[in-house]
């Protein structure tokens, strides 16, 4: 899809998370053991086609840097576009962001306004980076373009995430948004899941309003503020997506993945979802080592129990420690005698031989990155 350009957004830690968000932003938090949140979205637009992807990040994004270097692993490297990091350097000397957060989406395409200038494509598809979804893309862009709308959003009738952090839509009679309902209580309506195509003529004037008229937020500015003066439809999409807000909503959109009707949603052959290449050996499992309904990232060492529980890569459980309903990053060290029960690990933790770590289905234990426990 030449004339279709990517623009994700991954500035945002959100505090929600957490220990998860202390040392990266959301988008880098790891997800289903191999993977990071960003590795989905950014894979929806290398499988369409899009071959120019801007990425506009602001905080915690060296972890970010690191997993994604050149793009190399998703066919984004190129000569002549591919993927660009989009940093808050690159603000306008008279952008008031320049020393603190972004105000919202907004004011984030207004500090990289010249980046949006030199897009090449006629159409832009604007979209979170902290969406875990395996969607059509080229599907969405072929109804866009043969529908007349103005605006696309990726919809879903099934509600999926916190209603305080999500838009709703009203859809009339003749399937263009009538109402729009911003982070309400409860959900009420068609939930959107933050993916958006529209024009890059359309994009720039809307950018050039806002910024005239000090309009930061994308949701009430753009798709409540401009309601019945843009024409917006909804593209469906009921398949398996998953927002992270909270570190409970991460524990329990993680451990659908122990699911294998979930898995076959989300890891569809013909639209792989791709991530950085680390090239590690093989799980070893020792003589007395049990895993049971897991998932076990390469490089780990099993001498001990593990059940319902995602392990990322590098993970050591030693012999007689048992992990249960579990989910342990890179390199956690569960020693000897150790039992974890509903608890989330960040990278290289520690944990003691003989202690006992324990949380609950609804508020799991959180341990940060580097801790010993």
């Amino acid at each position: 899809m030449n004339d279709l350009h990517g623009i994700i957004f991954a500035y945002r830690a959100n505090p929600e998370l957490r220990e998860l968000t202390q040392h990266r932003n959301t988008c880098s938090i790891p997800y289903g053991g191999r993977y990071r949140i960003i590795d989905f979205m950014l894979s929806n637009f290398v499988n369409a086609g899009v071959d120019d992807i801007g990425l506009v990040v602001h905080q915690g994004y060296q972890s970010l840097l690191d997993h994604l270097g050149s793009g190399k692993d998703w066919d984004a490297s190129r000569k002549r576009g591919g993927l660009r990091i989009l940093p808050p350097f690159s603000y306008a000397q008279n952008n008031s962001t320049m020393a603190g957060s972004f105000k919202g989406r907004m004011d984030a395409l207004a500090g990289v306004y010249s980046y949006l200038e030199n897009i090449r494509q006629d159409y832009v598809v604007l979209a979170t980076g902290a969406l875990a979804i395996n969607f059509p893309l080229k599907e969405m862009f072929r109804q866009h373009l043969s529908s007349g709308a103005d605006v696309t959003a990726l919809c879903t009738h099934e509600p999926k995430c916190d209603p305080k952090g999500t838009n709703y839509f009203t859809i009339g009679k003749d399937g263009v948004v009538s109402d729009v309902i911003v982070h309400p209580m409860a959900a009420s309506g068609i939930e959107a899941l933050d993916v958006y195509i529209m024009s890059k003529d359309l994009l720039m004037s809307i950018v050039d309003h806002c910024s005239t008229h000090n309009i930061y937020s994308f949701s009430n500015g753009v798709l409540l503020g401009m309601l019945g003066k843009i024409k917006m439809m909804p593209y469906f999409y009921d398949g398996y997506a998953a927002r992270l807000q909270s570190v409970p909503n991460f524990f329990s959109r993680s451990m659908e993945l122990l699911d294998p009707k979930v898995r076959a949603d989300l890891f569809v052959p013909e639209r792989p979802v791709k991530t950085k290449d680390q090239s590690n050996p093989s799980t070893y499992y020792g003589a007395d080592a049990k895993a049971v309904n897991s998932l076990i990232s390469d490089g780990c060492i099993i001498e001990g129990e593990v059940v319902n529980s995602i392990l990322s890569r590098s993970v050591r459980i030693a012999k007689g420690a048992r992990v249960e309903n579990c989910i342990l990053l890179q390199g956690t060290d569960v020693q000897e005698g150790a039992v974890l029960r509903y608890v989330i690990t960040d990278k290289n933790v520690r944990v003691n031989p003989g202690r006992m770590l324990m949380g609950h289905e609804t508020y799991p234990m959180a341990v940060a990155k580097n801790e010993i426990v």
